[in-house]
């Protein structure tokens, strides 16, 4: 039986305050408005019977006197086929000008999978981006995020990997977006091609702050509802900041004591419990997490950077439009590189950073003034070769090509002896065309 009180004894920003008995912590309640209209909440606090909701939408409207109803159930998510190609908000609605969506209904905020089912990650995930695939791998059921400073092309990226994906399904959840940034997503989905096999969860900079909590939970119950029908998705989160900033103005609402920087005690729970969702299933699909974590000031220290790098599986480090090779790493490219790629994919890999972090000391030697050999002219004419060919965001190879021009930059640039690669690798891999230059 649902249980409906009529009177509301606080209201705070878009935390309302209800005197109810026999209530769990987040449940779902409706708030009845005058008028007919409604909107939802959900518990987030509970002090004796003294119950604070979250409501879902701004608070202007509701009178003390209008009804709350407890639906004895979580927030749930809509999931299904019939999702695909649609943009909801953070508490599931459509903003697409579209249908009510219809699908099964599964709860968000669940624990993460079973260990039991879970699988070592042993897939590589092809992006098409030289400095993801041949560098810093990226792999099925990984966790992984962006770290990167305002103003960085990163939720371009994500649309690049988003377009060039082999996923089955990608969600987008995007939290904090202004409206150009919104209208990016959809103009790319929409032009790639790549909009019906991907479904938006959106929390546009004007919403309510609960909805941006809501959107990573709505993306991985999706997810996790596609994956256990064999489907391997990708999700997209842009941006966790956003996320935690979110977090931290709803407990300075209730007054709660702050930790770090203003940000909740919680803080490494409540990204861990997202980002735990990414899984490798064993006799089914998977789910493969990038999310945009944003450094304000480039403060790698930062609560939420800082947090993030111990829960995630590596991190790319975008820095001036390219992905930096010295600030990213992926803890799981060994379990491909030379496993499901080519043999000499970890060893030609090796040799251009190597030899790229060569070139920057014979950068700095010619700034300095000092006389260059002929060793560190041929490490600046590779640096800038690398840096067009591999590190510029807008090539778009294979990883097979990307190797081969991997060869082809060190070829050009070096003998056959000084790349420190194994002979064997060399004999077979090096091109014709360049002839032996032994």
């Amino acid at each position: 039986m649902r249980k409906v009180y009529d009177r509301i004894v606080d209201m705070r920003g878009n935390l309302l305050t209800v005197i109810a008995k026999g209530v769990a912590l987040g449940e779902l309640a409706k708030v009845h408005k005058r008028g007919g209209t409604h909107t939802y909440a959900s518990v987030l606090r509970l002090d004796g019977e003294v119950v604070t909701l979250q409501c879902f939408e701004n608070t202007r409207g509701i009178a003390t006197n209008d009804q709350v109803t407890f639906l004895g159930r979580q927030v749930q998510a809509t999931c299904g086929e019939a999702l695909l190609g649609r943009r909801l908000n953070g508490a599931g609605e459509p903003i697409d000008s579209g249908p009510a969506v219809r699908g099964d209904l599964v709860e968000i905020g669940s624990p993460s999978f079973n260990p039991v089912k879970r699988i070592v990650p042993r897939d590589l995930v092809r992006t098409n981006i030289p400095m993801i695939d041949v560098f810093n791998c990226l792999v099925k059921s990984q966790k992984i995020p962006i770290f990167s400073v305002a103003g960085e092309p990163y939720n371009a990226l994500l649309m690049r990997i988003a377009n060039q994906t082999d996923a089955d399904v990608v969600i987008i959840g995007g939290m904090g977006l202004r409206f150009d940034d919104y209208q990016a997503f959809i103009d790319n989905a929409e032009t790639s091609g790549s909009a019906e096999k991907t479904l938006m969860f959106i929390h546009r900079a004007v919403d309510p702050a609960v909805e941006c909590l809501l959107v990573p939970d709505m993306a991985l119950a999706c997810a996790e509802n596609f994956a256990i029908q064999d489907k391997n998705v990708l999700v997209l989160l842009t941006d966790m900041t956003a996320f935690a900033d979110a977090m931290k103005e709803i407990m300075i609402t209730m007054d709660q004591i702050p930790s770090n920087r203003g940000y909740p005690g919680s803080l490494y729970s409540d990204l861990a419990s997202r980002y735990e969702k990414a899984v490798d299933i064993d006799g089914s699909g998977s789910i493969t997490i990038i999310s945009v974590t944003t450094m304000p000031g480039g403060d790698v220290t930062h609560p939420v950077p800082d947090n993030t790098g111990y829960i995630t599986e590596g991190q790319f480090y975008l820095n001036r439009g390219r992905i930096d090779p010295f600030g990213s790493l992926s803890r799981l490219k060994q379990q491909v590189i030379g496993k499901v790629t080519r043999e000499d994919h970890g060893d030609v890999a090796n040799a251009q950073i190597r030899l790229y972090a060569d070139s920057k000391k014979a950068k700095e030697r010619q700034s300095m003034g000092f006389r260059i050999s002929r060793w560190d002219e041929k490490l600046l004419n590779f640096s800038h070769l690398f840096e067009e060919r591999m590190m510029n965001l807008h090539v778009n190879l294979s990883l097979e090509e990307a190797l081969d021009w991997g060869w082809k930059t060190l070829a050009e640039c070096f003998e056959q002896h000084e790349v420190g690669i194994k002979q064997t690798l060399v004999d077979k891999y090096w091109p014709k065309s360049q002839g032996s230059r032994a």
